[in-house]
């Protein structure tokens, strides 16, 4: 069974919500797919925030992925762990010993050559960013647009769209062949999450 289209990153900033009610509502509107972000939570607050997500999802079926720690997914029972790009290929199959052939293993790519090696090393799936202009990933350079996208997917991985995504241009990801778009401030700092996500899903379906 392939990855579900739509990758929801968490940021417990955008709204006034507690962000367990804002994946619950995502969970309502279609989403099946979480990778628990929020960085800068301390290791214990973390972990529960896992745990509360996991027990979210798994009614539905659905799967989370850790931002950046291999021991915390592991700890949770989380289904896996999504890589920043200083992990680099060591840190894909460092973290594929540490959980297994079963865990889903993601990477933060930033070029195309990225992706190559992210699907060299072992990866599941890899977010490829940014791909339109957004405030939310500052620091990258310009957007890589939709050439890139085309480009990359050439390569077997999965590959998800993140940065700018939208509910208008994320059909065009998918047209050009990304496997889904990942999406933080259209879902997480919305009036009503469950609407947005059901919104993405039907424009990426």
């Amino acid at each position: 069974m392939g990855l579900p289209s739509l990758l929801v990153v968490t940021d417990r900033h955008g709204a006034d919500r507690p962000l367990p009610e804002t994946v619950r509502a995502a969970v309502a509107g279609g989403v099946r797919f979480v990778w628990l972000r929020d960085r800068d939570l301390d290791r214990g607050a973390r972990q529960d925030l896992a745990r509360d997500l996991i027990a979210i999802l798994a009614p539905v079926g659905g799967c989370l992925v850790v931002g950046g720690d291999v021991e915390l997914a592991r700890e949770t029972g989380a289904q896996g762990v999504h890589l920043p790009g200083s992990a680099g290929i060591d840190g894909i199959r460092r973290a594929r010993q540490t959980l297994g052939a079963a865990a889903l293993i993601g990477f933060s790519a930033h070029s195309v050559d990225e992706i190559g090696a992210a699907e060299a090393a072992g990866a599941d799936y890899a977010t490829l960013s940014p791909i339109f202009l957004t405030a939310s990933k500052p620091g990258y350079g310009p957007a890589l647009g939709l050439d890139a996208l085309r480009a990359a997917a050439v390569h077997r991985l999965p590959i998800f769209a993140l940065g700018g995504i939208d509910a208008d241009n994320a059909r065009a990801c998918r047209e050009v062949g990304a496997a889904g778009v990942a999406v933080m401030g259209g879902v997480m700092r919305g009036p009503d999450p469950r609407g947005a996500a059901a919104r993405f899903l039907a424009n990426l379906t």
